[in-house]
């Protein structure tokens, strides 16, 4: 973990503030349930002083307590915990989430406070913001703000966009302390049928299990997407499920008041929230998993109602069908072992499933296919074909379309500006963008993409010094700017291109439905 500047005793010791600091409702060592396990790093004492913790110690005290939560929450799935408000304002978990906010992609955004987390660097303002937040949570006098609205474009659809609410600080801060008390307590419930935005879960688990269902006679596919699901959830239904996990009523109405906060327009009008909970919030992901996870209980409760693989067999000779979810975030394939009669017939199924929770199916998205026609799913063309030179047919995952053309039209963007003074100036933002792309794709069939990525790239990029250089011959542009090895690679003051033919494509294995968390027994010893 990055540390905090050690500057007034911040990161190498303790920082003490002296304020209006008092033991409210039992606080500080006479905590009760939950808090009871923090007794041993209480910061309070008699004299009201206030000790912020380094970031180090307060990340492995969080951790500490997660893993109880975690545990006591496998242990009793109907347990519903109380008095876990008096952990959002701890200041561990207060330190850990303001690292977080903080170093995240987000941290350089501001929200209708126009505070940038990421300038807040001086000792003297993170202490005096992190004491101001714990004392709004502890008088209970906090109300979310507004989130900023910010459209984006959606990659690769010319003219459609997607909302962002970005909360401002403070909202950012409180809302990482809950997703720390309240993932813990919830991964025990999820199911291992979703992947998205959960720890040590990936897309390309999603896609493996994919690949691995299909190699066994899972050949009808029911590709679902969801109308506008972080605009829609109903938010009494999404209420009532936290409700059966959290006990303490302030967390619940904490988590109500950030979906009834609003959205502030770029032209400054104020909209209500009546649903949904808008993308750009920290704890908005696992807001919507604990949402869509009647989808993943729906369907494991009917794979689990025919008991073993040879009753599932016995009931699919009988005519009938089995079902595999496989679901991340707002995005989930119904895999059948069945006839295309037994995927057509989900549709009224799905759908009554979601109506509860104020979603609905896309028409015009959601399809039926089998996996010989094929289908994109997180950036991968899916699908079974045969294999060259023989007459048996597999289950191949390719870099889709809509994939190369994003990240050639991120190359084609970088190199069409003017901006860059330098060809190392280029050379950096391209390496790093081509990098990320070629290390998520590396899992798939994707050695003839990398291939032509290489090409598009190196072309567009001679085109860019023939544009800077106006006249140059070939001989001196190889001469003195193509000297890179192997391939004339473009070169510059120690920077290359980037060869993407160079990544090893390897075949990504299904980790299987026993993935750990990060707060398991095991993980938890290492720590």
């Amino acid at each position: 973990m990055r540390r905090l500047p050690t500057a007034a005793g911040w990161g190498g010791g303790p920082v003490v503030v002296r304020g209006r600091e008092s033991r409210l409702h039992g606080e500080g060592v006479q905590r009760v349930h939950a808090c009871e396990e923090l007794q041993g790093t209480e910061t309070l004492v008699n004299t009201g002083e206030l000790r912020w913790p380094d970031p180090e110690s307060a990340d492995t005290r969080v951790r500490r307590m997660q893993t109880k939560l975690h545990r006591w929450a496998v242990e009793d799935p109907g347990r519903r915990f109380d008095d876990l408000f008096n952990l959002i304002y701890h200041p561990d978990f207060l330190t850990v989430a303001w690292e977080r906010v903080r170093g995240n992609k987000g941290g350089r955004t501001p929200g209708v406070d126009r505070v940038i987390p990421a300038f807040v660097s001086s000792d003297a303002d993170i202490v005096a913001f992190l004491s101001d937040a714990r004392e709004q949570l502890k008088t209970r006098t906090f109300a979310p703000l507004p989130v900023r609205e910010r459209m984006i474009p959606k990659p690769g659809k010319r003219g459609q966009f997607r909302r962002l609410g970005i909360p401002t600080a403070m909202d950012r801060l409180v809302q990482a302390c809950l997703v720390l008390v309240l993932e813990p307590i919830f991964e025990a419930d999820f199911k291992p049928v979703s992947y998205g935005f959960r720890p040590r879960r990936r897309a390309q688990d999603a896609v493996a299990e994919i690949h691995y269902l299909g190699s066994r006679g899972y050949h009808q596919v029911f590709e679902a997407d969801i109308e506008a699901c972080f605009d829609e959830i109903s938010h009494s239904a999404l209420l009532e499920r936290v409700r059966g996990r959290v006990g303490d009523k302030r967390v619940v109405a904490l988590i109500k008041a950030f979906l009834k906060a609003g959205i502030m327009s770029s032209d400054g009008h104020l909209q209500d929230s009546t649903t949904g909970t808008p993308q750009g919030g920290i704890a908005s992901p696992l807001l919507a998993n604990i949402a869509l996870s009647v989808l993943d209980e729906h369907f494991c409760t009917k794979w689990d109602a025919h008991g073993d693989s040879s009753s599932r067999y016995r009931h699919r000779k009988r005519g009938g069908a089995t079902y595999r979810i496989v679901r991340y975030a707002d995005d989930f394939v119904i895999m059948v072992h069945g006839s295309k009669a037994h995927a057509d017939a989900l549709w009224d199924e799905v759908e009554g499933v979601l109506a509860p929770m104020g979603l609905r199916l896309s028409q015009a998205k959601s399809r039926v296919c089998h996996l010989d026609e094929g289908f994109t799913f997180l950036g991968f063309h899916i699908q079974r074909r045969r294999k060259r030179g023989t007459n048996k047919k597999h289950v191949y995952t390719y870099p889709s379309k809509k994939a190369l053309a994003s990240i050639t039209g991120k190359v084609r963007a970088l190199t069409s500006r003017s901006r860059h003074k330098t060809l190392t100036d280029l050379l950096r933002q391209l390496n790093s963008t081509l990098r990320g792309w070629c290390n998520y794709f590396r899992h798939g069939v994707s050695a003839a993409t990398f291939r032509y990525l290489d090409m598009f790239t190196w072309r567009r990029i001679t085109r860019w010094l023939r544009k800077r250089h106006s006249g140059i011959s070939w001989k001196d542009l190889y001469r003195r700017f193509l000297t890179g090895r192997p391939g004339n690679r473009p070169r510059e003051g120690g920077v290359q291109m980037f060869m993407c033919q160079q990544v090893e494509v390897t075949r990504y294995r299904w980790r299987g439905h026993n993935i750990a968390t990060p707060w398991s027994s095991a993980a938890a010893a290492t720590a």
